[in-house]
């Protein structure tokens, strides 16, 4: 078979996808008026995720399961956008991995508010400027972010989703060589994820390291400074028209970043795979066993706890904490409304949702 007569079945192809493509659309079309009709939610993580999972288990091609979450994330995000169009604030700015893990659920349609802090996505989302939020809740390296954490314990909000990104970092530049270059633009802790490869390829450079306050930022001053570089994220350096000279120079090939995306009011259906959210702010915490009794609730009825942190009560004199826990499980699940009715007034329920694995 020719080039030519391989081209014009891949276009018969691509008309094909086309047509399915727009009657998958007018389908989505009667369902957000079924939707509108009931006040229903449009965007339901746990149905995406039942959808991709059944499709990676009726494939038999050669497209890995990656490759159809990308492909059907973009569909499911065009879908949502003919039925209700949906304002997503994240955590800023352009370019930065909280803009690629926004994009990667949302898809490149949604109306995107780019939001100078944490704390301003969250009140983008409980005044209802945006419908969902987009912020950082740890990182595999470095661990949690506390800010997230109190705000989940301020605000008046709920998680719809979690999603996990890889965190790859790029050498960018438009010098033409390492030896032109003098200095580094980056964030501390970029700098601090790719030490490794900064020492081995300029061991012996003297090269100034300028932290900046994102890797967009970063990318923006050395595509500007013709002798710098920027340590920053592929979607960066394509923004701001920067050349990649090396990609995924992080230290460690695992580093993973955690996102929840906020809703104002939200609930999942359950999935089968959820995890769940709590606030525990108990009642005299420093007296012996308290902190105990309550996490034996859990083990008592079988119920695996995934993470707990503590934090501080602010503004209280004593020596008082409240507790950021998730467990495996969905929060009306029968075990779990066991433990709740023990504490009733102790928790605070932030969201159940499918669980990122």
């Amino acid at each position: 078979m020719t080039l030519g007569e391989l081209r014009n079945r891949i276009d018969a192809v691509d008309s094909n996808i086309l047509k399915l493509l727009s009657e998958r659309m007018d389908l989505v079309k009667m369902v957000g008026e079924l939707k509108r009709k009931e006040k229903s939610v449009i965007y339901r993580p746990e149905r995406e995720k039942e959808i991709v999972n059944r499709l990676d288990g009726e494939n038999t091609g050669l497209l890995s399961k990656d490759a159809i979450e990308a492909i059907f994330l973009e569909i499911f995000a065009v879908a949502r956008n003919l039925e209700l169009p949906e304002k997503v604030a994240y955590l800023g700015p352009e370019g930065s991995f909280t803009h690629q893990a926004a994009e990667s659920r949302f898809g490149a349609m949604s109306e995107y508010i780019t939001l100078p802090t944490i704390q301003s996505v969250f009140e983008a989302v409980d005044t209802s400027r945006a419908r969902f939020g987009v912020i950082p809740i740890e990182n595999n390296q470095e661990g949690i972010v506390y800010e997230t954490v109190d705000l989940l314990n301020q605000c008046n909000v709920n998680i719809a989703a979690e999603l996990k990104i890889p965190v790859h970092f790029a050498l960018a530049t438009v010098a033409d060589h390492l030896k032109d270059i003098k200095r580094i633009y980056s964030k501390d802790i970029a700098f601090r994820q790719c030490r490794g490869f900064l020492n081995k390829y300029f061991e012996q450079s003297n090269i100034e390291e300028i932290q900046v306050e994102s890797t967009s930022k970063a990318a923006k001053l050395a595509f500007e400074d013709p002798e710098s570089a920027a340590i920053c994220s592929e979607i960066a350096a394509k923004l701001f028209g920067l050349p990649v000279l090396f990609k995924n120079i992080e230290d460690n090939s695992n580093n993973q970043t955690r996102f929840f995306i906020l809703s104002k009011e939200f609930e999942n259906l359950p999935s089968g795979n959820d995890k769940t959210t709590i606030i525990a702010r108990l009642p005299n915490t420093d007296s012996p066993g308290v902190l105990a009794d309550f996490l034996l609730d859990f083990k008592n009825h079988g119920i695996n706890l995934t993470k707990i942190e503590s934090r501080p009560f602010k503004g209280s004199q004593e020596f008082n904490f409240w507790f950021f826990i998730e467990f495996l499980g969905y929060y009306k699940d029968e075990t779990f409304q066991k433990v709740i009715s023990r504490h009733k007034n102790d928790i605070k329920i932030l969201g159940s949702y499918v669980r990122n694995t």
